[in-house]
């Protein structure tokens, strides 16, 4: 499945966060932290500005960013979860 976002909409893959087992307990998915860092994987049209002007994206496919915690909406694409936020709602980029 392919997917372009519209607007000034972002669709960012989550990072997987190794599990770490201490003690063997478990920790259950509803349990864990959601993570806050992913790759951009499209980015959408662009946003106008009050003239009708395209203001340019600040991030680029293939840039690592930090996202915030809650927030955007979550996708799955071919059994993989990713999820659509805004660019404004970067928190930033990861160099």
């Amino acid at each position: 499945m392919n997917i372009k976002p519209l607007g000034d909409r972002v669709l960012v893959k989550p990072a997987t966060e190794v599990e770490v087992k201490k003690g063997g307990i478990i920790i259950p998915d509803s349990a864990k932290e959601k993570p806050q860092e992913g790759t951009v994987v499209a980015i959408g049209t662009g946003k106008l500005d009050e003239h009708g002007k395209l203001i340019p994206f600040n991030v680029k496919k293939g840039d690592r960013v930090l996202m915030p915690k809650y927030g955007g909406t979550e996708v799955k694409i071919d059994d993989v979860e990713h999820q659509i936020i805004r660019e404004e709602d970067i928190l930033g980029v990861i160099s």
